[in-house]
């Protein structure tokens, strides 16, 4: 293999930048020619390349976002898209991809490989931690740290005004980020999708709190809830208890920007470094990740089909640790 290509895909998380940087400098090492992918797919199929080299990713592993950028390709889930992407590859000399991203980036790199044998290896690059087949994905541990530092300084408005915070954060399916942000910021309840609390435990949890004398609460609410957003759970709690002030706050896509952190850097370099020479060792659609601190590779078939299960021990230490 003599020339890949790498790209970002669906949100940006901190530490893909890491990751590319990895990926270029990995190649490079390995005397393979490495071109940057503009804007995901929709870059793919326009031919948007840029030649990187190991100075082009200087002074990157810091920065948050990607500097391939990303953007949602309507145009690639179509054959012709896919056709139109084949022939820039095919034009540009590209024998394999690096892709990093989600669910969404893994099916479309699954299925071009198999119409036109394009060979694919991805890093899982998403703040949501919901893949199959890693202990945590590029851009969780920022994420989770970026809006445990927000809930810090809700808890202390809400201590020193007597209230009841409902606090958004993302995680459509999944409520990776919202248990350890309970855990650590110290929340009395917690919204998951995976348990589908209803809001009638919410309303006699703080009840029962109130009746102790607690004065001020923290509920964390995965924006993928069931019973709704933090908003529409508010809404509800206060019209059942009209004595408890309640706020909403939404942390909103801070968790994805900002400076990865040192755990996100080092995950985003193993797994680029593991992308490039996994295709150098023949694999193809299939993720590297880290299980148990050991480099695996999983097939994109098991990584978008397979759920990535909550450890419901959290879920008691939350109720325990509330008390």
């Amino acid at each position: 293999m003599k020339r890949i290509a790498v790209f970002t895909s669906g949100g940006d998380a901190p530490g893909m930048n890491a990751a590319i940087r990895a990926v270029v400098r990995t190649a490079t090492y390995h005397g393979i020619e490495v071109y940057g992918i503009m804007r995901g797919y929709s870059g793919m199929i326009k031919g948007e390349f840029v030649r990187l080299d190991s100075a082009s990713v200087s002074n990157t592993v810091q920065k948050g976002g990607t500097i391939l950028k990303s953007a949602r390709s309507m145009k690639f889930m179509t054959k012709e898209g896919r056709q139109q992407a084949f022939d820039q590859l095919v034009n540009n000399g590209i024998e394999g991809l690096v892709a990093i991203g989600g669910n969404g980036t893994f099916t479309g790199a699954m299925i071009f490989e198999e119409e036109f044998g394009i060979p694919t290896v991805g890093a899982p690059g998403t703040i949501d931690n919901d893949l199959y087949g890693t202990d945590y994905t590029i851009g969780y541990d920022t994420a989770v740290n970026t809006a445990l530092e927000c809930i810090d300084k809700i808890r202390d408005t809400a201590d020193s005004h007597d209230r009841c915070f409902f606090v958004e954060v993302m995680g459509r399916d999944s409520g990776y980020i919202a248990i350890p942000c309970a855990i650590g910021g110290g929340a009395e309840i917690v919204m998951i999708p995976e348990t589908q609390m209803s809001t009638d435990v919410v309303i006699d949890t703080l009840q029962s709190g109130w009746q102790r004398s607690k004065t001020s609460f923290i509920v964390i609410v995965a924006e993928g809830d069931e019973p709704g957003n933090a908003t529409q759970v508010a809404d509800r709690v206060k019209t059942a208890i009209p004595q408890l002030d309640t706020r909403v706050t939404i942390v909103g896509h801070i968790q994805r920007g900002g400076s990865p952190t040192a755990a996100d850097r080092l995950l985003a370099s193993q797994l680029g470094i593991a992308a490039v020479e996994g295709l150098m060792n023949g694999m193809r659609n299939v993720m590297a990740g880290i299980i148990d601190k050991k480099l695996v590779y999983t097939p994109f078939t098991d990584t978008i089909n397979k759920k990535k299960l909550i450890n419901q021990s959290f879920m008691r230490m939350v109720e325990i640790l509330s008390v």
